[in-house]
């Protein structure tokens, strides 16, 4: 309904991605401008555009934050937005490859976050399995009460919508994956994640999904879209966590 709009997005977008195709066809694809409001009206600060659907899974074509507003977080909003819309779906999603150098630095940072904060999530303090030894309560030094928790890749990948490769390449990044008599698993004492937690911080703006008012533009039988988080089965090869 907009095009001439679109078109203009990808051309003002062109002064500052070096790497940016001008397309004249914008049908394929979805925008998603982010503004800021003050007493004038709506000012637009950046934008991001995806395609309607992606054969290979892209929920994310091309992203910029206008230079003026740029170290203002924009631009992990928008990425965490468009996984936002990948959990709405149902899917993982991951960009469109291949990143600029700008770009993996940014989807890393985001990755690692998500990841570390997730990954912290699970350990329970309080509520201890009475599967574990000593009573129910793991045996740890200066009696800890942190709970062992195996968790697979595919679980992660569902829980953030961050598709699996990435979540591997991520963890491979964070030093968080090790090889123990020939299986490859996921190690994280607390102290390591606390260390990960705080150099790569939940960092503001955030995406309120409870405000998230939105519908899937096309859907799909699950069974038959391979990018469905339904339609995943884990399988005994995932690695886990040990914390």
């Amino acid at each position: 309904q907009h095009t001439t709009y679109c078109q203009n997005l990808c051309y003002f977008a062109k002064l500052f991605l070096d790497h940016k195709t001008l397309y004249f066809d914008v049908d394929p694809f979805l925008f998603y401008v982010l503004t800021e409001y003050d007493q004038y009206g709506y000012h637009p600060v950046g934008y991001y555009s995806k395609e309607k659907y992606s054969e290979v899974g892209y929920n994310l074509a091309c992203i910029l934050t206008f230079p003026p507003y740029q170290r203002k977080g924009y631009g992990r909003f928008l990425i965490a937005f468009s996984y936002a819309l990948s959990r709405k779906e149902g899917k993982v999603g991951a960009p469109e490859k291949p990143l600029s150098d700008l770009g993996h630095v940014s989807y890393r940072s985001y990755w690692s976050s998500t990841l570390v904060h997730y990954i912290r999530s699970l350990v329970s303090t309080n509520n201890i399995a009475s599967t574990t030894p000593n009573g129910g309560r793991p045996i740890t030094p200066n009696n800890s009460t942190n709970v062992i928790r195996a968790v697979s890749i595919m679980e992660l990948s569902k829980a953030t919508s961050i598709m699996a490769d990435d979540v591997i390449a991520t963890l491979q990044y964070l030093g968080l994956i090790r090889c123990i008599n020939g299986t490859y698993i996921l190690w994280a004492s607390m102290d390591v994640l606390d260390r990960l937690a705080e150099r790569y911080p939940v960092k503001t703006p955030v995406v309120n999904t409870d405000a998230l008012h939105w519908a899937p533009y096309v859907n799909f039988d699950i069974k038959r879209d391979k990018f469905s988080i339904r339609a995943k089965r884990p399988t005994p090869m995932d690695p886990s966590l040990v914390e």
